[in-house]
């Protein structure tokens, strides 16, 4: 599938007119992620064509919708108010990119790339109602209410010396992301047969696996799984899948089902321009407030309610620290955070 990847994904051709040999890849990786049996329609190729040309030009301008890499070094997060509100201090930031599980598998195979890294930094924002002080009028108010923006689950994807090759790898990822929003909605959809829940359950396997794997931008953070033993796992399902008896009438509709999110991919994932107004406390504020700093993010979006804060950097290997041990990250970020410096989530 590398070839998918740099021929389709790398490619400046029009929008859906792709070598059909390219098309037949992805129309055949479409069906690996989600049901293979699906093969069995004679078919299949000529229903799922137009489809997954369209998926295909969907994430390719999704991915090149998000803005270029903002620098992520120290000096930068001064600088920068996006920096500042999604990391407690700039310790803190270099802390996570070192041990961000992505970043250092790919400093382990390029050891030698003194260069810039880009990648996409992924979070998720959540807000929470407290209650301090606010100047009203000229007075001190206390236990006025205000909401507090904090970002957790911070993560790095698809790193790459190269801005293009990054993207690239991201409109990989954006579609496999389709292909597992096509597989949970067969999951759906068989839900409604009880005949058939050992198929669901070996499904939603099959899904949790593929989203270790990558397939997916939601996925929990700093877990990596050997490609080789997802590679096995998915076999042992699909063995499983193919050992089951099933209606064989119920195949044109669970095609069906795929073709309809492939062709209405921008229904079921999709990038948004976020907007937050916060002072340097993370606190929300209207436009006219005299702290308010405006950020502006790509958001991403998914069917299934997915959202998650979008940002692409270049990070500077050289002002990455040695590996911190979880405890010494901790008891670190304990210290900076202090009693109420900072909103936590």
């Amino acid at each position: 599938m590398l070839k998918l990847l740099q021929s389709i994904f790398g490619s400046t051709k029009t929008p859906g007119r792709y070598p059909e040999s390219l098309v037949e890849m992805a129309i055949e990786r479409t069906l690996d992620g989600t049901y293979p049996r699906l093969r069995a329609l004679s078919d299949y190729r000529k229903r799922l064509r137009e489809p997954v040309i369209h998926a295909i030009d969907h994430v390719i301008a999704l991915v090149d919708s998000i803005p270029s890499p903002i620098s992520a070094s120290s000096g930068a997060y001064v600088e920068d108010a996006r920096l500042g509100a999604l990391f407690v201090s700039k310790e803190h930031m270099r802390e996570l990119f070192v041990n961000d599980a992505e970043l250092s598998e790919f400093r382990a195979r390029n050891r030698l790339c003194s260069d810039k890294v880009n990648a996409l930094l992924l979070a998720e924002a959540k807000e929470k109602t407290i209650f301090g002080m606010e100047l009203i009028d000229g007075l001190l108010c206390r236990d006025v209410p205000q909401i507090t923006v904090s970002f957790r689950n911070h993560r790095l994807i698809d790193p790459s010396a190269e801005e293009e090759e990054s993207r690239r790898q991201l409109k990989r990822r954006a579609f496999d992301h389709l292909i597992g929003l096509a597989l949970s909605r067969i999951i759906d959809a068989k839900g409604a047969r009880a005949e058939l829940t050992q198929q669901r359950v070996l499904m939603r396997s099959k899904l949790a696996i593929m989203n270790k794997g990558g397939w997916a931008f939601s996925d929990e953070p700093g877990k990596v799984v050997a490609p080789a033993a997802l590679q096995a796992e998915l076999e042992k399902i699909e063995a499983q899948l193919e050992a089951l008896t099933v209606d064989e009438s119920s195949f044109s509709g669970q095609l069906e089902i795929v073709a309809e999110v492939m062709a209405k991919a921008e229904q079921w994932m999709w990038v948004e321009t976020g907007e937050l107004y916060l002072d340097r406390l993370n606190i929300k504020r209207e436009a006219s407030h005299p702290d308010a700093k405006r950020l502006v993010f790509s958001e991403l979006h998914d069917a299934r309610g997915h959202a998650l804060m979008a940002l692409f950097v270049s990070i500077d290997p050289g002002e990455l620290p040695e590996k911190a041990s979880l405890s010494e990250t901790a008891d670190r970020l304990l210290n900076e955070l202090g009693p109420s410096s900072y909103p936590r989530p």
